[in-house]
């Protein structure tokens, strides 16, 4: 099933993502947790895609186990920075030979190689010419990511958006953004996205931060703004494991029932292979997504 015909319905739906093993030797033990997310009903699930495509063969195994075993559609993550044409074409084969319909088109992280190289020598650019690639290759459901708070590369938000909307017109159907901290801040985002006619769906990225080690990582990787009612969660309760575990699950629940509340339908959670913090957010949402799961 492809992502756009399940966003395109007016219920409101919760999906997850789940990322590979670093090695196989932890193969096993991530298939069991991306079971047991999916075992939970979840609109679909989305898998991520190593730095380098190093875990490329994961992400397809993966992915085709859930739609298998579960009937939960999935969403294949594919970088391209770190690629080069032919690689590229080989992935989206081997797409099509386990029938993955939906495909999170994604420039990727520069590797240290990469930043210390041309940049008129790399294959792939921007995430924009991978989409326009799959949209030739193939009858697939395309994502691409977005950035509330601005892409780190872009020089503003209105050049950021300027890019996003290439990236629609190119063949995006829908979008995810970052993870985000701030209700408000993605609000105002969605405004200023309709603002300049990128129509398609868009779907908010909610982490759920369970230890306190978390919170510096996610500013790392999304420079996301922590708001003050976050921080005061973390000052509290950082230092008790359990009472931040139930804290950061309440926090995201609380972002999640006002997305709904006001006028969201489809959100996603970066649930970092986590059954149980997946589990409980659906417990929480279990009346609100009576209709769904």
């Amino acid at each position: 099933m492809k992502i756009i015909d399940i966003l395109s319905k007016k219920n409101m739906s919760l999906s997850f993502e789940v990322f590979p093993p670093k090695k196989e030797s932890s193969f096993d033990d991530v298939v069991r947790a991306t079971e047991e997310i999916a075992s939970c009903g979840p609109a679909f699930m989305s898998v991520t895609y190593g730095a380098g495509g190093g875990t490329s063969r994961y992400t397809l195994d993966i992915a085709k186990n859930i739609e298998e075993k579960y009937n939960v559609p999935t969403l294949a993550h594919l970088t391209c920075v770190s690629s080069d044409h032919e690689t590229i074409r080989q992935r989206i084969r081997e797409m099509k030979e386990r029938n993955i319909q939906n495909v999170m088109a994604l420039r990727g992280d520069l590797t240290p190689e990469l930043m210390n190289t041309d940049p008129s020598s790399w294959a792939y650019r921007h995430a924009v010419q991978l989409v326009r690639e799959l949209k030739e290759a193939g009858d697939f459901c395309i994502g691409a990511a977005c950035y509330p708070e601005v892409h780190p590369d872009s020089p503003d938000q209105k050049t950021d958006i300027l890019y996003l909307k290439e990236k629609v017109d190119a063949g995006a159907d829908f979008l995810t953004t970052q993870m985000v901290f701030d209700n408000d801040l993605f609000f105002n985002f969605m405004y200023k996205l309709r603002e300049a006619g990128v129509t398609v769906p868009v779907l908010p990225g909610i982490m759920p931060i369970t230890n306190a080690k978390q919170v510096e990582r996610a500013i790392h990787l999304s420079g996301s703004f922590m708001p003050r009612r976050f921080k005061s969660i973390v000052d509290r309760f950082g230092s008790d494991p359990l009472a931040m575990k139930q804290a950061g699950i309440a926090y995201a629940t609380d972002q999640i029932i006002d997305l709904y509340a006001n006028g969201i339908t489809n959100v996603h959670v970066y649930s970092m292979n986590k059954p149980d913090v997946a589990r409980a957010i659906l417990d929480n949402l279990s009346s609100i997504l009576w209709k769904v799961f």
